[in-house]
């Protein structure tokens, strides 16, 4: 099968979608599938090999400056291409940050959702003409429905399918203010006729944009996320007198580090514990290292690390010396690539019981679950994970041998064959 498949970089940060599209296409790949792994906005980052094309469509600084003058609209496409399309323009940009307000962030994704009518586009032309010059492809597949845009000219360029990955867009579109979100949302809605199947990454997360997005059930399908297991094993935790509380995700209050942090410092005041420390890894926006810091000053002489954003090879040994990974989340999870990273790494996981983690752990046993936004619960289940070695030991070795029965690139592969087929 030969597949185009659009990835969205997220500049110069570890993007759990950027990931699970690299993953995807690096396992049609092996099997066999003619794939091309095309970037939007700038270059893709990922800590396994990368398998994208070195071209860049839709480059952000293009899009910004169409955004900001019509000038930039009319200018040739290779122009574009080697002023601002070329990656060196976008990485240099990329380790920049830039300051955009709300307004521009919900003009420009309107405009984005607008497709060829709108200010943009002359990207969607560059991109639809590129298909055009191309073998015909049997499959094109957009990354997310904020990019749902691409569909109608896509369609009509490559003479082929559409489909369309549902995973994590809500909390972007949530976060537009008004009448930016109520205009995306309707722009969104009226392009769903384009797209053949809409594939989410969990059920949980197809059940919610049915609901969210009005999507036909009849068009969508579900493919959970999967992972590369490669140099990943389940290592025996370090015999030690010190119990190593984790937290791997983004530093960012939606994913609730201020809330293990709050937990941790409780537990710690608690009798018949050994003594607790505090581990944390994962990337950190500009924006947020204010928040960083006020935890910080929280956890002032107690034992806690901060590790940063890390590559596979200390990603992997992160996971494997904690003794249990937390991520309290506020937002409700679509996907949790973090959860399975740690369960293949061996590390039993305790998740709010919302979003994919229950049908994650219902199909890892790898983890607890406690009821979301309930601190005591979650000190208390802290607490009996801490206590319990032996069921912590039993859901760490069922973690890491039912992730890889069903989360693995291999069934994510076939999820998607399967809906591409039909």
């Amino acid at each position: 099968m030969r597949i185009l498949q659009i990835t969205a970089g997220a500049a110069n940060m570890y993007c759990g979608s950027c990931l699970r599209d690299n993953a995807l296409a690096t396992e049609l790949k092996r099997q066999g599938h003619d794939v091309v792994l095309m970037p939007v906005y700038t270059p893709t980052l990922t800590d396994e090999a990368n398998v994208s094309e070195d071209r860049v469509f839709f480059g952000g600084i293009s899009v910004y400056l169409q955004q900001k003058s019509a000038l930039f609209r009319h200018t040739p496409a290779i122009v574009d291409r080697i002023l601002f399309d070329n990656n060196w323009a976008l990485r240099k940009a990329s380790g920049k940050s830039i300051g955009v307000d709300p307004k521009f962030l919900g003009e420009m994704t309107v405009d984005m959702l607008r497709g060829e009518g709108g200010p943009l586009g002359k990207e969607f032309r560059k991109l639809a003409d590129w298909v055009r010059g191309e073998n015909k492809f049997d499959v094109i597949s957009l990354p997310f429905t904020l990019l749902i845009a691409l569909a109608a000219p896509l369609k009509s360029a490559g003479r082929t399918r559409i489909v369309c990955t549902l995973q994590g867009e809500d909390l972007f579109l949530d976060g537009l203010m008004e009448p930016y979100q109520t205009q995306a949302k309707e722009l969104i809605r009226a392009k769903l006729p384009f797209v053949d199947r809409f594939i989410a990454v969990s059920q949980y997360y197809a059940e919610f944009m049915a609901r969210y997005l009005n999507i036909p059930k009849a068009k969508l399908s579900v493919a959970p996320i999967g992972l590369s297991m490669e140099g990943i094993g389940a290592e025996p935790k370090p015999e030690r007198a010190e119990f190593k509380i984790g937290y791997f995700a983004r530093l960012d209050p939606v994913k609730g580090f201020h809330t293990l942090s709050e937990a941790f410092r409780t537990l710690r005041q608690r009798d018949g514990l050994p003594p607790l420390r505090l581990e944390a890894a994962g990337y950190l926006l500009n924006e947020h290292k204010g928040y960083l810091e006020a935890e910080r000053e929280k956890l002032k002489g107690l034992p806690f690390e901060y590790h940063g954003a890390l590559d596979r090879e200390e990603k992997i040994r992160f996971l494997q010396d904690v003794d249990m990974i937390c991520v309290p989340t506020n937002y409700v999870e679509p996907k949790g690539l973090f959860v399975l990273e740690a369960l293949a790494s061996g590390t039993p996981i305790l998740l709010p019981a919302h979003g994919a983690f229950p049908e994650i752990l219902s199909r890892t046993g790898g983890g607890m679950l406690y009821p979301p936004g309930d601190k005591e619960a979650l000190v208390d289940s802290m607490q009996a994970m801490i206590l319990d070695k032996e069921r912590r030991l039993e859901m760490a070795a069922e973690g890491a041998a039912n992730v890889r029965t069903h989360y693995s690139a291999e069934v994510m592969a076939a999820a998607h064959l399967t809906a591409y087929s039909s």
